[in-house]
């Protein structure tokens, strides 16, 4: 399968303005590229590429004054196929957890698991540990929840989530990664692109997506409790312990967003051409080695 993927996004600033971007895609889905994922910039703006400590793909910039256009466009394979259920994935005791993972059963700074402890085990211990168990919360949080774009609040926690019972797939993915966290199951927050592919279009406008992952059987593996049913397409772009690691901007002075537009969709299948798929690595080489002008 082929997906078109990309968006457009313009801030203003009244002063020249730092800013951190989380914008790219994943490096675990750069060998899937068909075309190169760059982003770009209608006007000169000093940008850096960095790795942050999650392993993410970022940029540094500053913005001048005015209104500036961030976008990318770009192409890239996919299986086609739903996402993983391996219902038979364990549950790791603590000391066996690798120590890049520890962080990720820890508290942060909206997902407070000190306040949601109690109500997890009261609500969760007598499930079946691992799958089945995150699964279970999986349920109850997309059933305890509401999605209503008129609810988000960029302040809201997941104890918020859980009284409010209204959100964004944000608040669904928090909660549920709160929950995770108090029964020891390490979750880490996901943001990137979920395209309608697959099931029928959904009455939303096209936005970024937030999902998690919860570490079971020495693997990450995928849970999306707002829609709850295993998808096809979806494109990761960042990792880490909520939505404050993965913002797709920070600002450090004034800025409004000033548009907001985001594509996923699935490209129609063509026929099959002799030539090969080309992939593209970070560093701009295409995997043969050669270089890409």
């Amino acid at each position: 399968m082929r997906i078109r993927a990309g968006f457009n996004l313009a801030y203003e600033c009244p002063q020249p303005t730092p800013m951190l971007l989380v914008l790219d895609i994943h490096p675990s889905r750069r060998v899937d590229l068909l075309t190169e994922q760059i982003i770009g910039f209608d006007r000169p703006v000093d940008a850096r590429g960095y790795i942050d400590v999650f392993g993410n793909l970022c940029t540094r910039i500053e913005v001048p004054a005015g209104l500036t256009t961030i976008s990318t466009n770009f192409e890239i394979h996919d299986t086609g196929k739903p996402e993983i259920v391996a219902a038979g994935a364990v549950q790791h005791d603590i000391k066996e957890l690798p120590d890049n993972v520890l962080r990720f059963l820890l508290g942060s700074r909206y997902c407070d698991t000190d306040r949601l402890g109690d109500f997890a085990w009261t609500n969760f211990g007598n499930t079946a540990p691992g799958w089945a168990r995150v699964q279970a919360i999986c349920d109850f949080v997309h059933e305890h929840i509401t999605f209503n774009y008129q609810a988000a609040d960029t302040l809201r926690t997941a104890y918020g989530a859980l009284t409010d019972r209204a959100g964004v797939c944000r608040d669904f993915a928090h909660l549920a990664i709160t929950l995770c966290r108090c029964m020891n199951i390490p979750a880490r927050y996901c943001t990137g692109y979920l395209g309608d592919i697959g099931i029928p279009p959904m009455p939303y406008p096209m936005d970024f997506n937030a999902w998690f992952q919860a570490y079971l059987s020495g693997h990450w593996f995928t849970f999306d409790a707002r829609h709850n049913q295993p998808r096809i397409g979806r494109i990761l772009m960042a990792t880490g312990c909520d939505a404050n690691d993965v913002a797709i901007s920070t600002s450090f002075g004034l800025s409004r967003l000033t548009r907001f537009e985001v594509i996923t969709e699935e490209i129609p299948a063509e026929p099959e051409k002799a030539s090969a798929r080309r992939t593209f690595r970070h560093d701009g080489l295409q995997r043969d080695g050669s270089s890409q002008s």
